[in-house]
């Protein structure tokens, strides 16, 4: 009887196994970031009066969906090399190894923590690793609600801005002249729009 149990047991996990694994699988889906669309903003003052304004025009990544749980993941990677400024010398400044040395660290990568669906749509906080010239650093930016409730990252992208400092992240030059605080902002579109209220992917 007992050998009976035990076969049966061993069936159970051999062949049902797979299926429940699919089954939990099924629940997760990752949604590519539209690079065309997303960018970066920062922006640092100048005599702590004049604000300089600079565009990352590439944002690539990805968005992982674990409904299960209630949770998305950001994995986003800014290309260096696209920033954009009003003059090319601010843009070589800002590319050169005093600023974000795009030489050395062509990327700068934030993979966030797990943060709800209903908080994409509504707006909060989401905290993160933010890795910038080779060092990283846990950082919290402010999430925007959605201009579109039933769907985000579509037609509507997902806003984020908050504030770091360039000396967490080694750079250290022209104190005297250049703010220490760099202002950060995102606007992020997914490749596919996200259902946010219970629809079907």
């Amino acid at each position: 009887m007992r050998s009976r149990t035990a076969a049966r047991l061993v069936y159970l996990t051999v062949f049902l196994a797979p299926w429940a694994v699919a089954a939990e699988d099924a629940t997760t889906r990752t949604h590519e970031l539209d690079a065309e669309r997303s960018r970066g903003d920062f922006e640092v003052k100048v005599l702590w009066l004049v604000g300089v304004h600079g565009r990352f025009g590439k944002v690539h990544g990805t968005v992982t969906v674990d409904r299960a749980h209630d949770s998305v993941v950001a994995d986003a990677r800014i290309d260096v090399d696209t920033l954009t400024m009003r003059n090319h010398s601010y843009e070589d400044w800002a590319k050169s190894d005093e600023f974000f040395d795009a030489q050395a660290h062509p990327q700068i990568h934030f993979v966030s923590d797990p943060v709800s669906l209903e908080r994409l749509r509504d707006g909060g906080a989401i905290s993160g690793m933010l890795t910038l010239r080779g060092i990283g650093r846990h950082v919290t930016f402010a999430l925007a609600p959605s201009a579109c409730p039933q769907v985000v990252a579509g037609d509507c992208p997902v806003q984020a801005n908050g504030t770091i400092r360039r000396s967490d992240f080694g750079m250290k030059s022209r104190r005297g002249t250049l703010s220490d605080k760099v202002e950060l902002g995102f606007s992020i579109y997914l490749a596919n729009a996200l259902p946010v209220q219970g629809q079907a992917q």
